[in-house]
């Protein structure tokens, strides 16, 4: 049962590691594919980005473009938490026509790693619960990383409001954070 129960783990956390290395952090190198796709994928940026200045003072992030892949915005929450020093917003467009947030909570001087935490079977254990329980899912990047993150598709327009709920909801992240101390 244990065994079934760590390959099962493995594979969930695995595939929501796939998931996110889309977009790892700040850098994703941008790869040359055709104009009118980067026109499109450019509109999208711009847009997102009138949200994210408009909304992200509100909620205590303010967002810059990303120096390492122009298609992310990265910004910081540090204003009202009690659990982690800080949580590190990459929000970013891809060039499959979503838009990606990982956010990372950063504990005790770097980020949560499933490989560092003094239970990483416990801590993906929980995670995988918050992913059930939570409006944004939870998972580990590539390197392990603990974020937890939303991924809009544009096939049906730009989701303005659903942008501003997704921002409004990164400040609660920090409570989940506190769940996860005793296995970090």
């Amino acid at each position: 049962m244990k065994l079934y129960f760590s390959l099962t783990l493995l594979l969930a956390v695995t595939i929501v590691g796939v998931s996110a290395s889309a977009q790892p952090h700040q850098s994703t190198p941008v790869t040359g594919s055709a104009p009118q796709t980067n026109a499109k994928r450019d509109a999208t940026r711009e847009k997102l980005r009138a949200i994210l200045n408009l909304t992200g003072p509100k909620v205590n992030v303010d967002f810059r473009q990303s120096d390492k892949n122009i298609y992310n915005f990265v910004g910081v929450m540090r204003t009202g938490l009690t659990n982690s020093e800080f949580l590190e917003v990459v929000v970013g467009v891809t060039n499959d026509d979503t838009i990606g947030f990982r956010i990372y909570p950063h504990y005790r001087g770097g980020y949560i790693n499933l490989d560092r935490a003094a239970n990483g079977d416990a801590l993906a254990r929980k995670l995988l619960r918050l992913s059930d329980t939570n409006f944004l899912f939870w998972g580990a990047d590539e390197s392990g990383d603990v974020f937890a993150g939303y991924t809009f598709t544009l096939e049906s327009g730009f989701p303005d409001q659903a942008i501003n709920v997704v921002l409004y909801s990164i400040k609660p992240l920090d409570n989940f954070v506190g769940d996860m101390k005793p296995m970090i």
